[in-house]
């Protein structure tokens, strides 16, 4: 079948490989420039958005923007990226405005802003007011959604996700990019506060998240990781049935952050066979690693 250049919505890069610790478990370095464009090569990966961390939760080193600006600069035909901002920046205040950073980052080609990973009740009104700066700028946010405080990144929610269907109530004309197992838990019934701290196998009985997609469409959904990954293929049946239906709002991403990642590979494998055995249509396919990611960061008005 033919080969599509596909867009990667989820990448993490370092210009610095060589000064930034390596992984505290692993013992493996974080991915430098030419070690994704490697994993981009081999997966037909035209570009990938770069998106910086800046919030300090369980992380031992963070992307800050500027480098992460520098490297799409420097490649320009196979990296964008987004900005990344902490509600917790400026004044530290409820009423802080971040259109100031925002704005200034746009000016600069940031297609949107994330991963968001501060570890703040997804409801906060820091964090609501970030959520209204980005609104009425239009710039697309990608989150991380954590099951608690404690020994986690992600902005915080309870079973069922009540806090982030409060602010998709609150902020329609924000795009959300949902992503990170707690999010993607949601996508069956037969989720609780164990299946939410791992990979559930089995079928799925249709959950939050489906209700979710056909409720706001403003989400929408993040195939990268290991999270996105066993997410669709813990069931193909209904995964393909999933990609077909919301097939306007899933994107196709990686989140490969160290060279010993596989799952990206796995996981591409499985899209690719639903694709060549029929299970979802061509159209599904372009639109999911390609056409809705150039609709949604309007890659086509550049």
């Amino acid at each position: 079948m033919e080969k599509i250049a596909k867009i990667d919505i989820h990448a993490h890069v370092t210009a610095y490989p060589d000064l930034v610790p390596p992984h505290i478990k692993t013992g493996c370095p974080f991915l430098g420039e030419e070690e994704q464009l490697a994993v981009y090569d081999r997966l037909d990966i035209e570009k990938g958005v770069l998106l910086p961390i800046v919030a300090p939760e369980a992380q031992w080193a963070i992307l800050p923007n500027e480098p992460t600006k520098m490297i799409a600069d420097a490649h320009p035909d196979r990296f964008l990226w987004f900005c990344n901002v902490d509600p917790r920046m400026g004044n530290n205040r409820d009423s802080t405005d971040f259109s100031y950073l925002l704005e200034h980052y746009k000016r600069l080609g940031a297609k949107g802003m994330g991963e968001l990973t501060s570890n703040l009740y997804a409801d906060d009104p820091k964090m609501d007011r970030l959520y209204s700066c980005l609104e009425d700028l239009e710039m697309p946010l990608t989150i991380h959604i954590a099951p608690g405080f404690d020994g986690y990144y992600g902005i915080v929610d309870e079973l069922g996700l009540p806090r982030l269907e409060k602010m998709l109530k609150a902020h329609p004309r924000l795009k959300w990019i949902g992503h990170s197992q707690c999010f993607w838990s949601e996508i069956s019934s037969d989720n609780d506060e164990a299946v939410r701290h791992r990979m559930p196998k089995g079928k799925v009985s249709p959950g939050r998240l489906v209700d979710f997609m056909r409720t706001y469409e403003n989400l929408y959904c993040d195939l990268s990781a290991n999270s996105g990954k066993n997410a669709m293929m813990r069931d193909p049946a209904f995964a393909a049935s999933f990609l077909e239906e919301f097939s306007d709002r899933i994107l196709y991403g990686c989140d490969a952050c160290a060279t010993i990642n596989t799952f990206m590979y796995e996981f591409d494998e499985f899209l690719t066979s639903l694709r060549e055995s029929g299970a979802i249509r061509e159209s599904t396919y372009r639109k999911i690693v390609r056409e809705n990611a150039i609709r949604l960061l309007k890659l086509d008005e550049a």
